[in-house]
Order: C-alpha cells, then sequence, then structure tokens
C-alpha cells in the first residue's frame, strides 16, 4: 500500500497566515474541511490564535463576548509549580481555552499551492462560540456547500451549521447537536429519503468516546441515534475514535477516513467501509492504520504526534487527503482507492 505524503509537506503552515488583528499571534493552522469549487481546491482551515502577551508571569486567554460584540481579554497568574495543558487553562472562575480559533479560506489549482485569505471566513458570533469555532467538514448537496464544525464555550461543546453556496457569503443556522458532541461528518446524499450524519456524544461515567450514526429529514433536526462503531482493547484505536472527513461513495461503500487515538493520545488515521444503503452497518474497518504519526511535522508540534483529517477530495480513483499535523500545520496525502481498499482487505 503507497502512502504518499506529498514531498513539500507540510502545505501550509502558521507562518503563512496573517493574524486577523494586531494584537494576536497565529499558532496553528490545521484541521481543514475541503472540498472541490468552481475548478479550485477550496480548504477550509482552522486558524488558532492568541494574545500577544509579554510579560511571562501571566496567561493571557480572550473569548466572544456577545454583549459587546467583541473579544474580551483575562489576565491569569501563572503558577510556576503547575504543569499547564497547552490547550487549557484552569482557573477558578472556570475553564479557558489557551487559543481562540477562527475559519479562513484557502484555494489552489493544483492542491498543493494555497493562497490564503487575508481576513477570517467565518469568525465566533455568539455565546455558544465564545471559545472559538473548530474543525469544519464540507459536505456538497445540490449546490448547496453544508458547513458543520465544532462551537466551543463555557457551556460546552456544540456542533453548528453553516451554509454557502459561494464561498463567498454564509448564513449560520445555528447548533445541531447539543453539548457535548463533536467530529460530525454529514453524508453527501439522502439515503433512502434520510440524510445521514456520524457524531460522537460525550463520554458520562459510563460511556466511552465511539461513533454513533444520526439521521434527519432536514440536515437540521437529527433523530434516531445509534452506536456505530466502538473502541478497540489494545488497539491504535483504543482510547477514542471520530468521523474524520466526509463520507464519500464508492461502488463498495461509503468510504469513512477516522481518526483514533491510543489510551495515552496519540492519534491516527484509519477507514470504515460502511453499507451503501445501510451506512449504520460497518461492513469493514481498519485493522492497521491508514495514516501513522511519523513525520517530523507529525510527530513534533504544538501537539506532537497527531494526525486529525476532516477533509478528502475524492476524483475517482484519485484521493486528496488533507489533516492536521500535530495541531500547528496542515499536510497532504496522495492516496488511490486501491490503497485504501487494501487497508481494509478488499480487493479491487
Amino acid at each position: 500500500m503507497a502512502i504518499v505524503r506529498y514531498i513539500n509537506n507540510p502545505i501550509i503552515t502558521r507562518h503563512d497566515v496573517k493574524p486577523s488583528r494586531n494584537d494576536f499571534e497565529v499558532i496553528g493552522v490545521f484541521n481543514p474541511g475541503a472540498v472541490m469549487f468552481d475548478g479550485e481546491y477550496i480548504l477550509l482551515l482552522r486558524v488558532a490564535e492568541k494574545p500577544v502577551n509579554d510579560d511571562p508571569s501571566y496567561h493571557v486567554v480572550c473569548y466572544y463576548d456577545e454583549a459587546k460584540n467583541n473579544i474580551e481579554f483575562i489576565r491569569i497568574k501563572k503558577d510556576h509549580n503547575k504543569v499547564y495543558d497547552p490547550r487549557v487553562i484552569n482557573h477558578e472562575n472556570g475553564n479557558y481555552l489557551t487559543s481562540i480559533s477562527h475559519f479562513r479560506i484557502a484555494r489552489s489549482k493544483d492542491g498543493y499551492n494555497f493562497t490564503i485569505d487575508d481576513k477570517p471566513t467565518i469568525k465566533p458570533s455568539n455565546i455558544y462560540e465564545a471559545y472559538g469555532i473548530e474543525d469544519a467538514r464540507i459536505t456538497e448537496i445540490d449546490g448547496v456547500y453544508y458547513i458543520n464544525y465544532c462551537s466551543a464555550s463555557s457551556l460546552g461543546i456544540t456542533t453548528s451549521l453553516a451554509l454557502t453556496k459561494d464561498f463567498i457569503n454564509f448564513k449560520k443556522e445555528g447548533i445541531i447537536f447539543c453539548p457535548d458532541n463533536k467530529d460530525v461528518a454529514i453524508f453527501p446524499e439522502k439515503i433512502n429519503g434520510k440524510y445521514y450524519a456520524l457524531h460522537r456524544p460525550s463520554c458520562s461515567n459510563f460511556g466511552k468516546p465511539e461513533m454513533w450514526i444520526a439521521e434527519s429529514p432536514d440536515l437540521l433536526c437529527w433523530g434516531n441515534h445509534r452506536k456505530l462503531a466502538g473502541l478497540r482493547d489494545n488497539s491504535w484505536d483504543s482510547g477514542r475514535i471520530g468521523a474524520g472527513a466526509v463520507p464519500f461513495r464508492t461502488l463498495y461503500g461509503w468510504v469513512e477516513i477516522y481518526h483514533g487515538a491510543t489510551v495515552d493520545d496519540r492519534y491516527y488515521l484509519g477507514v470504515m467501509l460502511l453499507d451503501l444503503n445501510k451506512p449504520w452497518v460497518v461492513l469493514a474497518r481498519s485493522e492497521t492504520p491508514l495514516v501513522t504519526p511519523e513525520a517530523p511535522y507529525e510527530s513534533e508540534g504544538f501537539l506532537g504526534n497527531v494526525v486529525f483529517s476532516c477533509g478528502v477530495v475524492a476524483e475517482g480513483e484519485n484521493i486528496k487527503l488533507y489533516y492536521g499535523a500535530a495541531d500547528e500545520s496542515v499536510a497532504c496525502i496522495d492516496l488511490k482507492l486501491s490503497d485504501i481498499l487494501e487497508n481494509i482487505n478488499i480487493s479491487v
């Protein structure tokens, strides 16, 4: 099986993206949604920024305040005896993210060399998005591009939906999955008269972070939730799993490239094959990962040993897999459909 990383990976780094404001710095650009539109490859990048901070004795975090329609800042004194998570600051008034994310469009004719917009495309704009918007997936249905994404706030992690027909004008439709829920991927067509989406509900004291499937009559109201696939002990997906890119149709079934992590948070990418007419039926699943974090830009970075995909462009036999590397940059892998099917032991 040939896994061909693009020779000039990573294709986009934080140094390629202009901050959205003068007092911010970009700390990561990763986990893009991907689609072909008007003859171009479109990536909807997650751009993570944090306030510029020249005082090492403080953390400076920020959030969107809907009442003020403004980004507000909070200074938190550091405890130098404490080991901090690079993503979260625990404070007596609650938890805050160390960065705030928005979406930025990147365009390319060849799928490798991208021009990135100078300004944000979609920004946090309500109380459910106060800590940022993350990890967009793009599903095209009848000329409309449905963008679902994670919204983070003190109220929890929800999944929201936005629409566009031209990647210029966007309409937010609000929350489609309540907290805590993420890793949503909407199938690109109706199946037996219904829309379907993969998702991952929050795990309680009894549950585990596993993949579920839901159905909808209108892409807004979702029900008939069912568990799709679970964790596997002593495997590369023993810690958590979730949908990655939007599923795409093949003669053999729906191909879903999903992420899995070990109990010590090493992330991989694998494959599930779902029945074309009964997408809640798993026909095959990777025993060994499709993609392992092994390149330097995957194993080292803001959060090392992470490969995480939200975007695939499938053009017949040729597949471009776009993924976040170490929560810091965007990389690309060229695949053949036969390579993907070989990973799940299906002969073409």
